[in-house]
């Protein structure tokens, strides 16, 4: 027993020699080997890795997945008109220098978020100061995004991180001017909406005038077309009522005296002054007008 005691203590020792000694680096971690408190080695791919025992070296992994800083606060931002706005962002972030960023921040993942807030920050102020309300809030949105992103990105490559995405969540008015660009707008609205409105009165009585000038026209060349064929019309039925009352002038006089008859004696009651020996009267006295 005396004897198999050295053993197990070795075999213990060895144990917690190798357990100390390998490390596992997951898909979503850099690994960062240190040696007397210097970086000797960066390791990005997972796997299974071995080093000397603490504290000759150790490990310190970080996060290598894509990162999302969303501001709590809204930052108070001043315009060109010197107008404050409450904006929200977020930003996209990742580390891709892990070396860089350890040495700069100490792996301290707090402290790279303040730098980046501070740096977009910075950006925010650069890009809305320039600005008047109406870019900001409408005009130029996407400009500012892109011109805050570019900023960001430059200056924190020096820190190891790579900026992938910046968005402006909601811009707001300052409570204290709020109400006095809400009527302002609404005033500018309604003068573009009675500018309108006069814009399409003029435009549909202009409408109105040449549908009715263009009715007129129609009416105008349909009665004369009209009036053309009634005269064509009259013209060939003048023609065939002489020609066929030509063909014989006794029966034309008394076919007219009969009707002359009609319109004359029409009512019950009409009284007609004429001389009886006048022609008027031959068809009344001769069947054959003698």
């Amino acid at each position: 027993m005396n004897r198999l005691l050295p053993l197990l203590i070795a075999v213990v020792i060895a144990v917690v020699a190798f357990s100390s000694s390998v490390f596992v680096v997951r898909e979503r971690d850099y690994a960062l080997v240190f040696a007397l408190g210097e970086v000797k080695k960066v390791i990005s791919e997972p796997g299974l890795y071995f080093k000397l025992p603490p504290p000759l070296q150790n490990v310190v992994t970080l996060d290598k997945r894509l990162l999302t800083i969303d501001l709590q606060e809204a930052e108070r931002i001043q315009t060109s008109e010197k107008k404050n706005l409450l904006i929200d962002s977020f930003v996209k972030w990742r580390i891709v220098d892990p070396r860089l960023y350890y040495v700069t921040f100490g792996g301290n993942e707090r402290a790279a978020r303040e730098r980046l807030q501070a740096q977009i920050r910075d950006a925010l102020n650069a890009s809305v100061n320039v600005r008047t309300v109406k870019d900001v809030v409408s005009l130029e949105r996407d400009v500012i995004m892109t011109e805050v992103l570019t900023n960001v990105a430059k200056r924190a490559e020096a820190l190891g991180v790579q900026v992938v995405d910046v968005r402006l969540k909601r811009i707001e008015f300052a409570p204290e001017i709020a109400e006095s660009v809400f009527r302002r707008m609404e005033s500018e609205r309604i003068r573009v909406a009675n500018e309108q409105r006069s814009i399409g009165a003029a435009e549909g009585e202009k409408i109105r005038a040449e549908a009715d000038r263009q009715r007129e026209q129609i009416v105008a060349e349909a009665y004369g077309r009209a009036q053309a064929i009634m005269g064509e019309g009259d013209a060939q039925a003048a023609g065939i009522y002489a020609k066929a009352y030509g063909e014989d002038l006794a029966f034309y006089s008394f076919y007219k005296s009969l009707e002359g008859y009609r319109a004359s004696f029409g009512k019950p009651g009409d009284v007609l002054v004429v001389d009886p020996s006048s022609d008027f009267f031959r068809y009344l006295k001769s069947s054959s007008g003698k």
